[in-house]
């Protein structure tokens, strides 16, 4: 959904529900004035931390919160289900952080300013996504603090059976093959170009229909596993796929772009050196593997996302 990602879409009062209950909790007062409190932690007002409705946002979201409030903020996390609903309400001030994936919010924002056919702007190169991402967020008051090692990018996955019969490796094995294809995925793989557009346009994937069902959620990759579909949109990061019999096929010619992990802020509410400070802690330790082992223990494991954040930070010794 980065990704960047694309995500199963919440009904708009549902989601603007959730968020008065999160701002409520919280007094609605979103706020940090550099220099407002201690450096050692004292009260620097109230930070809305956003998170998008899957596993891994959950997770980062957890992590964000606790460093913040370990630097001594008071946090509270606001879950949207997918960027179209987040992205606005961080604009405005109504959540001040969320954890996101550079190429994917840097398209985002492109289509978002120049329309769906804007030149594209991210690409496998992280440096120069980053930059592009900086460009168009500074005006929208967002800043983009720096991007760490972590990476998760979108991936597409198919059973061990269906790509052993078809002799599948790779997504333009999938498009050579000329196997019509039903998606497991979400509603906006329809429009998406890393998704439903770029898989007929790159690899000549002939994709019959997108079953929503989410980004690789236990119901998606179900659908794969017993044959309703034959493939599912899912993450580099999916702890899970071996249990479902899954395998990714590999993305070679490069469809999907560089979706490092990377926090962004309210420029105005939280865009001090105190919260960059707080995150550029995790930034700087947490890798891809971190992410797939943090999924898993959420996904396979079924622990809560804020017991595993805990324990991670506790473990990295920033707790």
């Amino acid at each position: 959904m980065g990704p960047r990602k694309a995500r199963t879409l919440l009904a708009a009062g549902g989601a603007a529900a959730v968020l008065a209950t999160a701002l409520t909790a919280c007094g609605g007062n979103s706020l940090e004035k550099e220099g407002g409190g201690s450096a050692d932690g004292g009260s620097k007002g109230e930070l809305v931390v956003g998170s998008a409705g899957f596993t891994e946002s959950q997770v980062m979201a957890e992590l964000y919160s606790k460093l913040l409030a370990e630097a001594g903020y008071s946090t509270s996390i606001s879950k949207l289900k997918n960027r179209e609903l987040y992205e606005p309400a961080l604009e405005k001030g109504e959540i001040d952080v969320v954890p996101e994936y550079a190429a994917t919010l840097a398209e985002f924002l492109n289509a978002k300013e120049k329309g769906p056919d804007a030149k594209p702007v991210a690409s496998n190169d992280v440096d120069k996504t980053v930059a592009a991402l900086e460009k168009l967020a500074e005006p929208r008051g967002l800043k983009v603090l720096p991007a760490g090692e972590a990476v998760d990018q979108n991936a597409f996955a198919v059973t061990e059976k269906f790509a052993k019969k078809h002799k599948l490796k790779t997504l333009s094995d999938l498009g050579d093959s000329g196997e019509k294809v039903k998606l497991a995925a979400s509603d906006e793989c329809e429009e998406r170009p890393f998704c439903r557009p770029g898989l007929e346009k790159t690899y000549g994937i002939d994709v019959t229909g997108i079953d929503p069902k989410g980004v690789g959620t236990t119901q998606a990759k179900e659908a794969v596993k017993d044959g309703t579909d034959q493939m599912v949109l899912t993450t580099t990061t999916d702890a899970t796929l071996k249990d479902f019999g899954l395998v990714l096929l590999e993305d070679d010619k490069g469809l999907q772009n560089a979706d490092n992990v990377l926090p962004v802020v309210n420029a105005k509410k939280a865009g001090g050196k105190n919260v960059a400070a707080a995150l550029e802690k995790l930034t700087e330790v947490l890798t891809t593997k971190d992410l797939a082992d943090l999924n898993r223990k959420v996904d396979a494991e079924r622990q809560k996302p804020k017991d595993v954040a805990e324990e991670y930070l506790k473990a990295k010794n920033l707790l």
